[in-house]
């Protein structure tokens, strides 16, 4: 059974509040699309999995009720709370392995033409090889799907409520962000600020001229040929946030590691649109060095 409530009201209490003013309301005042992002994204849907049993709950609409309800969605069971991604929910005759398809769109348009005495949550995410929820790109998540449901979005029948989750709200189109209600979702865990693969490469890497940008290039791109190309970016990023921790009334190089964080973080957006990798990183590389 999902155990996940007692840390999202202590970590989250604006937010748990907000929902639960709005459910509480004899309207159900809440809206019919929401965007949750940050880079916590089993929160996100542990958050959207909480609003379901709220939205749903047929008992003493506690944090703590064990009404029929209430326990399927703990157990991620309910038959009107379902997941949407590219391995969840797809119709039979669907190969598609790597996106929402549209035949996942058709089906869900053709399904919520169904009355429910549920109030149904559709959860759309994505997932890795190890089945982990991940957060919605353009590349997942593509514009043709979303297209075909942006009508369904504007107009659902009662009682729907649809969630996006994603790590960054730039990641979805416009059309998505422009329909839905968006929040942020910080991250409450300590990440492991790990650079041990990219620390060589890195040392020193602010005192480079620009006759040395190519060599940088090269060192960065050796790395991603033996790890990860994301696990890299990453770890650069932690080692600059480690540089920032320790000069932080440094206004000058503040600026400096910020503008390069941003950098990097677009360089890991354009890996996700499958954008060659020769490219981003000398991309990258220049910036970093030249800017």
């Amino acid at each position: 059974m999902l155990s996940y409530t007692d840390d999202l009201y202590e970590n989250y209490p604006f937010l748990m509040r907000y929902f639960e003013n709005g459910i509480n309301n004899s309207d159900k005042n809440i809206a019919h699309c929401i965007l949750l992002y940050g880079n916590d994204i089993q929160t996100q849907y542990d958050l959207a999995l909480e609003v379901a049993r709220m939205l749903n709950c047929t008992g003493t609409h506690t944090r703590d009720c064990r009404c029929l309800n209430c326990n399927w969605i703990r157990e991620n069971k309910h038959p009107a709370v379902l997941t949407i991604s590219k391995v969840d929910n797809k119709p039979s005759n669907d190969a598609s392995k790597t996106v929402i398809s549209i035949d996942q769109a058709r089906m869900i348009k053709n399904d919520l033409l169904v009355t429910s005495e549920y109030h149904r949550v559709l959860i759309f995410c994505d997932r890795d090889k190890d089945g982990n929820v991940c957060g919605l790109n353009e590349t997942n998540f593509q514009e043709p799907t979303a297209n075909a449901l942006l009508k369904t979005f504007e107009e659902p029948p009662q009682k729907t409520t649809f969630f996006f989750l994603t790590n960054d709200k730039s990641d979805m189109i416009s059309t998505i962000i422009s329909r839905s209600q968006c929040f942020f979702v910080p991250s409450k865990k300590a990440e492991p600020a790990d650079y041990s693969i990219v620390k060589d490469a890195m040392d020193g890497y602010l005192e480079l001229e620009r006759n040395e940008v190519l060599d940088f290039n090269e060192r960065i791109l050796e790395l991603t040929k033996e790890h990860d190309a994301k696990e890299i970016f990453t770890q650069m990023q932690s080692y600059l946030n480690a540089m920032l921790k320790t000069n932080i009334y440094n206004v000058h190089l503040k600026m400096k590691l910020l503008h390069d964080l941003k950098a990097i973080e677009t360089g890991k957006k354009q890996l996700i649109l499958n954008m060659n990798l020769q490219t981003v990183v000398e991309n990258l590389a220049f910036e970093l060095i030249l800017k």
